[in-house]
């Protein structure tokens, strides 16, 4: 296949949980689709003028990183202790590199990080003030940790911890990690560029009232993110140790690689078996090919995907198709 007849593909998600019509406001709705829309703008334009796939994965997530209405960046959720801590990987499905940040509270844009790390270390995961001062050294921009304040996600604090939605000891329950008041908004986008070659992303703020230096499957390959031209590139959101204790994303991956499955089907089966240890979340996948998935087994998911028409389609609840915006 050659450079001019390669689809393109980009496939984003802001997370998924139970997103109900009656509890989204209009004006926060709309805030939703157009950060949703200008991030797939953004990537595509990478994709469109000969980009990589990783760098339209970059673009892409870093508009929802920067709006204050997804659990990523900006937008982040507070720890127990007050804190915003930020964890992000990209992987490049060509060459299976990958890089990853954790726990992380001055870099304004983590998954630039993640991509520092990638092609800037002999490593694939740093995390805290270490994987901070190698951000700096790299030229990133650092922030004070007031960047990520909004009254929105401090009041969810406050409530979290009157209703002690997260026990604070070793014994997490599963009803403080699977609360659904509040989407599970972690932000992820896969790309397919012309040259066919994969790349997936994913950020998160992790849990609200989240302790003890918790890290979930946002910053984990093989969890949260995976790549590799011979299968498929995907990012997860969901309930985070669920999707580390399936090895979501590979386990996704492995299914289209070695059994031959549909990706909407892996995708489905692996979804399957994290609701079976009583998690749920979300999928984004696209393989080599351009074939595209969105799947979740939540009352929502903000996703959105564009191709190289450049229309933009997103949506965010289970029963209604993608909307185009223009």
């Amino acid at each position: 296949m050659t450079t001019e007849n390669c689809p393109i593909r980009l496939v984003i998600h802001g997370g998924a949980g139970a997103i109900r019509r009656d509890r989204l406001k209009p004006e926060r709705e709309r805030m939703f689709i157009q950060t949703l829309s200008q991030s797939l703008r953004e990537g595509y334009a990478v994709l469109a003028a000969g980009g990589s796939s990783v760098d339209a994965v970059i673009a892409a997530i870093v508009v929802m990183e920067d709006s204050p209405v997804f659990n990523a960046g900006k937008g982040a959720v507070f720890s127990h202790e007050g804190h915003n801590e930020l964890d992000a990987s990209i992987m490049d499905g060509s060459t299976r590199m990958a890089g990853a940040v954790a726990a992380v509270r001055t870099i304004r844009n983590p998954i630039r990080a993640a991509h520092a790390v990638m092609t800037k270390s002999p490593h694939v995961l740093l995390i805290g003030q270490g994987a901070e001062t190698f951000a700096a050294e790299q030229g990133l921009e650092i922030v004070d940790a007031s960047f990520f304040y909004t009254q929105h996600r401090w009041d969810q604090l406050q409530k979290a911890i009157a209703k002690k939605q997260i026990v604070l000891d070793h014994d997490l329950v599963a009803d403080s990690l699977t609360d659904n008041n509040e989407k599970h908004g972690t932000v992820g986008a896969v790309a397919l560029d012309r040259y066919g070659n994969l790349a997936a992303g994913t950020s998160t703020g992790g849990l609200t009232n989240k302790c003890f230096g918790r890290v979930g499957d946002t910053p984990i390959i093989g969890a949260g993110t995976y790549a590799d031209n011979q299968s498929i590139a995907v990012s997860a959101t969901g309930t985070g140790e669920m999707f580390i204790r399936t090895a979501a994303a590979f386990n996704t991956a492995a299914q289209v690689k070695l059994q031959h499955k549909s990706i909407a089907r892996a995708a489905d089966n692996t979804l399957a078996e994290i609701a079976a240890i009583g998690g749920e979340g979300g999928l984004i996948v696209v393989d080599a090919n351009g074939n595209t998935a969105m799947q979740f087994n939540t009352r929502g998911m903000y996703r959105g995907m564009i191709s190289n028409d450049g229309i933009a389609r997103v949506g965010i609840f289970a029963d209604t198709e993608l909307l185009v915006v223009s």
